[in-house]
């Protein structure tokens, strides 16, 4: 399997480089050149074979003859060794054949762990053969940070810099980041929103002289293999509710675009998906594209959902991708677009295209509060502010008939209550508990690094802490 820029300059080359780059060097995002794809009896042999067998089977198809099935299976079952349920990624049914698909028995209690844990595994695993270190650079508006931290602490050939807008994380968010204190991992607090975080992570990716020096590379979901492994949560609750058999839904809370774009690549795969419903807060721009196909960015503003707090969805530009028929050259031109004028368009057989398979939806905070409330009150189950945006948008999607009435619905919930334990308690009137393992977190010793929203400070930061 090789790989290809969004924005038609860089590639092809291999899933290791791919893995390594993590942001192609002409700005874009790498793709499979191909897509894979499972017949209906594939999918349907799958049914029982634990998760981490199915991750070895899914995975592999985009890594052949470099990572190999039985290996990508070892990786995963030590990567998910740590998760507190033995199903990995359960469902819970709900009301109108509607379910949630729980995504936050990791150790940071979040659906990146998913990713981020088989991720280290990876980078392990390829610096070893090239004989290299590597310097990770990120950004997050919350979960990516702590599990990328997590996930690479202790790790000789890695160091890790997470940026985080300052102030803009939920507390329990930043004691992760901050209460990890080993060697080589560290926490940056920005004075800015998450897309200034982000920008300056693709600026520092864009000097390719800083890049080469320090080796740089990423764990954002820019980096295809974070978008790998969420896959596999797709078929196996696909499978759990009938997939093959009959199609289903997903509904997806939605920031930067990288978990809803790893489902679709699941129906790439075969997985019969009737529709996507593209969950956001107030920030609604991926809203606003499913309604009148202009991406158009706007101020961010702080919600109960902050790890939606988004108006840059960097994942979005490989959905454009594909909607512009692979066109590398339309597609650089409709981000540059978006760089210098903060919009860009497509034409109406392009979005119409899109709504075939995609629906927007956004809740504000007050109705974030009022489906965490209403979810406690019939089914005495509490949900965290970005999982309540995604249920909601499953009630609305069946209320509406954007999904057919004999369609299951998945909604996932991509962190545990306990993240957001302010915005939970006030809804519902219940705290909620931290998981026995992270009990004494908010007691521990925090350790955090703090630099302006300029790319020579973090540079300069970066080669003053590297080990290598």
């Amino acid at each position: 399997m090789e790989y290809i820029s969004t924005r038609g300059k860089d590639g092809p080359l291999s899933f290791e480089n791919a893995l390594l780059n993590g942001l192609a060097r002409d700005g874009g995002l790498y793709l499979p050149t191909s897509w894979p794809s499972f017949s209906a009896s594939e999918i349907r042999a799958m049914r029982g074979k634990p998760y981490v067998e199915m991750a070895g089977q899914i995975m592999s198809r985009f890594t052949d003859g470099e990572l190999h099935e039985d290996q990508i299976t070892k990786m995963a079952a030590d990567a998910y060794r740590s998760f507190t349920h033995k199903e990995i990624a359960p469902l819970k049914a709900m009301e109108q054949d509607i379910h949630v698909l729980e995504l936050f028995y990791g150790p940071t209690i979040a659906f990146k762990d998913y990713a981020m844990q088989f991720l280290s595994r990876a980078f392990d695993a390829a610096l070893s053969r090239q004989n290299r270190q590597a310097v990770i650079l990120g950004a997050t508006s919350g979960d990516t940070g702590s599990a990328a931290l997590e996930a690479f602490r202790g790790r000789e050939a890695v160091d890790v810099f997470i940026l985080f807008p300052e102030g803009r994380v939920s507390p329990v968010q930043q004691k992760q980041m901050t209460s990890v204190r080993d060697a080589g991992v560290h926490a940056i607090a920005v004075k800015g929103d998450f897309d200034d975080c982000q920008a300056l992570v693709k600026a520092c990716f864009n000097d390719a002289a800083f890049r080469d020096q320090v080796g740089l590379s990423a764990v954002n979901s820019i980096n295809w293999a974070r978008l790998m492994p969420q896959i596999v949560y797709y078929f196996t609750s696909a499978l759990a509710v009938g997939a093959p058999d009959k199609p289903v839904a997903f509904s997806v809370p939605t920031g930067n675009f990288g978990n809803v774009f790893a489902g679709w690549v699941a129906m790439q795969m075969g997985l019969p998906v009737e529709r996507f419903i593209v969950s956001s807060n107030r920030n609604d721009i991926l809203t606003r594209f499913f309604e009148n196909g202009v991406m158009e960015r706007r101020d961010v503003h702080p919600s109960l959902s902050p790890s939606m707090d988004i108006q840059v969805s960097s994942n979005f530009e490989r959905l454009l991708f594909e909607l512009l028929g692979r066109d590398g050259k339309a597609v650089a031109d409709a981000m540059q677009n978006f760089a210098e004028m903060g919009r860009f368009s497509v034409e109406d057989k392009v979005l119409q295209s899109a709504l075939q398979v995609f629906s927007g939806y956004c809740l504000d905070d007050t109705g974030t509060t009022a489906e965490i409330k209403r979810c406690f009150d019939m089914h005495n189950y509490l949900i965290d502010p970005h999982s309540a945006v995604g249920l909601a948008a499953a009630r609305n999607a069946r209320a509406e008939n954007l999904v057919d009435k004999d369609t299951p619905i998945i909604s996932l919930a991509c962190a545990h209550p306990a993240k957001f334990p302010d915005a939970v308690h006030h809804a519902s009137g219940q705290m909620p508990a931290l998981p026995a393992g992270l009990a004494d977190l908010m007691s521990r010793e925090e350790q955090m690094l703090k630099v302006p929203n300029d790319m020579a400070a973090v540079q300069k930061l970066v080669l003053e802490h590297r080990r290598g």
